[in-house]
C-alpha cells in the first residue's frame, strides 16, 4: 500500500497537538501498563506455584500474589486505555485498519477478558485462608491465567498486523474474494510475544525485592519468611535476566526482512543495556537490599528499563512505517486545541497527582499498621483536597460543554 493512500486514511480534522507528544505519552503509558501486565502475570503464576504447597511460607506468598494479581489486573486495564488512544491519534490508518481486518477478536477481547477477571474474582472467594491451608481447586486461576494470556495475544496480533500493510489486500480479499467478516488473527510474531511475556520473571522478582523490603518496615514481622523471600527473589532475577536475553535474541533472530535494521541498531543495545542492568543490579547492592529505600531500588530500575524497552518498541513502529511505507506520523495536520491540551496535562499532574498521593498513602500506612489504621490529620486534609479537586474537575467540564453548546 503506498504512503498516498495512507495518508488519505488519517482523520482530516487533525490532532490537538504536536505529535510528539502522543509518541512520548504513548510510551510512557505503554510502559506503565506493561508492568502492571507483567506483575498481574509473574504474580498468578506464583500464585499457583505456591497456593497447593504444603510448605507455610509459599502459602503465605501465594495468598500475597493473588491479592497482588487482583490488584494488577485492575491497574492494567485502566493504564491499557491510555496508549490505545494515543497509538489510534496518530496511527489511526493503521490502528483501524488493524481492528477491522480482525474485529470479531477485536470484540472478543473485551468478552474474554471479563472471563478472565470472574475467573480471578472465583479463585479468590473459593480460597478466603490461602495463607493457612492449601487452595481448592486451580482450574479458575489456571484458566484466569491462560485467558490473559489469549487476551495479551490478541493485543499482539492487532499491533503486529499494523506494521504489514503490504499483506492488508491479501488479507481482506484472500485469492480475489472478499472476506468481510474479521474473523481471522492473521499477522503475529510469536518469538516478540514470547519476548514481553518472558519479561515478567525479571519484573516479579524486582516486585518481590521491593515487597520484601515493604514486609521489613513492620514491627515483629517473622525474620524466617524475609530471609526465605530474599535467595527466592535472586534466583527468579537470574532466571528473568537469562530468558530476557534468550528470548530477545530469538526475536530479533527471526524479524521480517524489512525490520532487519532494528537488530542492530542503537535502540536494541541500549534496551539490552537497561535490562541486563536491572538482572545484575540486587546482586551488586547485596546488604543494602535490607537499608533505606534500596530495597524498592531494583523495580525502579526496571521501570527505566521498560520505559527504554517501550521507547525501542516505538521506534521500531515508527521507522519501519516512515522508510518502508513512507508515513511519517510527525506530520500529522496540527489543529492546537490549548483547552484540551491544558486539561489532560492539569488532570494528569494536579488531580491525578493529588488522588494518587493520597491513595498510595493511605494504602502504605494502613499496610504497615497492625490492627485499626487512623489517618493523620494530614492525610485526611489530603482525602478532602481529592474530593474537592474531583467535584471541581466535573463543575468545569459541564460549565465547558454548557458554554459551547450555548455558543
Amino acid at each position: 500500500m503506498d504512503a498516498a493512500m495512507l495518508y488519505a486514511l488519517r482523520d482530516p480534522a487533525g490532532v490537538p497537538a504536536h505529535p510528539v507528544i502522543f509518541l512520548v505519552l504513548g510510551v510512557l503509558t505503554w510502559a506503565l501498563h506493561i508492568a502492571a501486565v507483567q506483575v498481574m502475570l509473574g504474580a498468578s503464576a506464583l500464585t499457583i506455584f505456591g497456593a497447593f504447597s504444603r510448605d507455610a511460607h509459599w502459602r503465605r506468598l501465594a495468598a500475597a500474589m493473588l491479592s497482588t494479581a487482583k490488584v494488577a489486573v485492575s491497574v492494567a486495564i485502566v493504564l491499557g486505555v491510555a496508549p490505545l488512544l494515543f497509538v489510534q491519534v496518530i496511527y489511526d490508518p493503521f490502528w483501524y485498519t488493524s481492528n477491522v481486518l480482525s474485529a470479531r477478536w477485536v470484540i472478543g477481547f473485551i468478552i474474554i477478558l471479563i472471563a478472565a477477571y470472574l475467573a480471578l474474582y472465583t479463585f479468590y472467594a473459593r480460597n478466603p485462608d490461602l495463607a493457612r491451608q492449601p487452595a481448592r481447586s486451580p482450574w479458575h486461576l489456571m484458566l484466569s491465567l491462560g485467558l490473559m494470556l489469549v487476551v495479551g495475544w490478541i493485543m499482539h496480533v492487532l499491533s503486529y498486523q499494523m506494521l504489514l500493510p503490504e499483506e492488508w489486500m491479501g488479507w481482506y480479499a484472500p485469492n480475489g474474494q472478499i472476506d468481510p467478516s474479521g474473523s481471522t488473527l492473521h499477522g503475529y510474531s510469536v518469538t516478540r510475544f514470547a519476548f514481553f511475556i518472558l519479561l515478567s520473571v525479571a519484573v516479579i522478582a524486582a516486585w518481590l525485592f521491593a515487597y520484601r523490603r515493604y514486609l521489613m518496615g513492620r514491627a515483629d514481622e517473622d525474620a524466617g519468611y524475609l530471609a526465605w523471600l530474599l535467595p527466592l527473589a535472586h534466583k527468579l532475577m537470574l532466571a528473568g535476566g537469562v530468558l530476557a536475553v534468550a528470548s530477545g535474541a530469538l526475536w530479533l533472530a527471526t524479524l521480517p526482512d524489512k525490520m532487519t535494521w532494528f537488530a542492530t541498531s542503537a535502540w536494541v543495545w541500549a534496551s539490552a543495556v537497561a535490562l541486563l542492568a536491572t538482572a545484575f543490579f540486587p546482586r551488586l547492592l547485596g546488604n543494602k537490599l535490607d537499608q533505606g529505600v534500596w530495597g524498592y531500588a531494583p523495580f525502579a530500575l526496571g521501570a527505566v528499563a521498560l520505559i527504554v524497552v517501550g521507547a525501542a518498541r516505538e521506534a521500531l513502529r515508527f521507522v519501519t512505517l516512515m522508510s518502508v511505507h513512507g508515513y511519517n506520523a510527525l506530520d500529522y495536520k496540527i489543529n492546537l486545541d490549548w483547552y484540551s491540551t491544558v486539561l489532560f496535562f492539569v488532570t494528569f499532574a494536579v488531580l491525578g497527582g493529588v488522588v494518587l498521593a493520597y491513595l498510595l498513602t493511605v494504602a502504605w500506612q494502613s499496610g504497615q499498621t497492625k490492627g485499626i489504621y487512623t489517618p493523620s490529620a494530614a492525610i485526611t486534609r489530603l482525602g478532602n483536597l481529592s474530593i474537592g479537586l474531583l467535584v471541581l474537575w466535573v463543575v468545569q467540564f459541564f460549565a465547558i460543554g454548557f458554554y459551547v453548546w450555548a455558543r
